[in-house]
């Protein structure tokens, strides 16, 4: 039977494909099979493989000779390659946004979200909120093409947190430093919210680095 495809179904691939690492749903060194993809994603296998390549490109997913495509498993150079673009990017966002409370509701739903998932125990959902977080952080700046470099960035560092063994030690601290950040751009003080990220970001990296398998 011939899977007949919309236009942009390879970008449409793409994109539920990265949100399934954000989410935690893929973890790294997961071997993806063309088989048992085209069906959810209703895309043929030729246009997969063209997903594929555009996420190889950018780091998510490795293709092993004769034996397929997986899901990337990040070095430590490359989660502090990582780190370093975010303290560039998230920081200044933050330190060039307008003071302007309403503009932080992004930020505050993810918060919400957080705490959702705190009282719940489900710390991969708590994982995926720390992510929409930051990702609003550089929405701060209205620029599609930095949400668009943001959200490829956050799909790389899930796979770093997938891969901890305590997912909930990870998580657990950032979730006050979240709030603390969104007060601080909230009362008018955009660049002390954005040197309180600074610091926020660097101490995230050790975690992150401290909590590799």
């Amino acid at each position: 039977m011939t899977t007949v495809e919309k236009p942009g179904s390879a970008a449409r691939a793409v994109e539920r494909l990265r949100n399934s690492m954000i989410n935690g749903e893929l973890a790294p060194g997961t071997r993806l099979s063309e088989a048992s993809l085209t069906g959810p994603l209703e895309v043929s296998r030729n246009t997969l493989r063209e997903a594929f390549s555009t996420l190889i490109e950018e780091g998510l997913l490795v293709r092993q000779p004769h034996r397929g495509v997986f899901v990337a498993t990040l070095s430590s150079a490359q989660i502090a390659d990582i780190y370093r673009v975010r303290v560039l990017l998230e920081c200044s966002a933050l330190q060039q946004a307008p003071v302007d409370p309403p503009r932080a509701e992004g930020m505050r739903a993810a918060i919400d979200e957080a705490q959702r998932g705190v009282a719940a125990g489900d710390w991969r959902a708590v994982g995926t909120a720390n992510m929409h977080f930051h990702e609003q952080i550089v929405a701060l700046a209205g620029s599609p093409r930095l949400d668009a470099w943001m959200r490829q960035l956050t799909a790389e560092l899930r796979l770093a947190f997938v891969a901890a063994p305590d997912v909930g030690a990870l998580h657990r601290p950032f979730v006050p430093m979240n709030e603390e950040i969104t007060t601080i751009y909230e009362g008018g003080e955009a660049g002390r919210a954005a040197e309180v990220l600074r610091t926020y970001l660097l101490t995230s990296e050790r975690i992150v680095l401290g909590h590799l398998p």
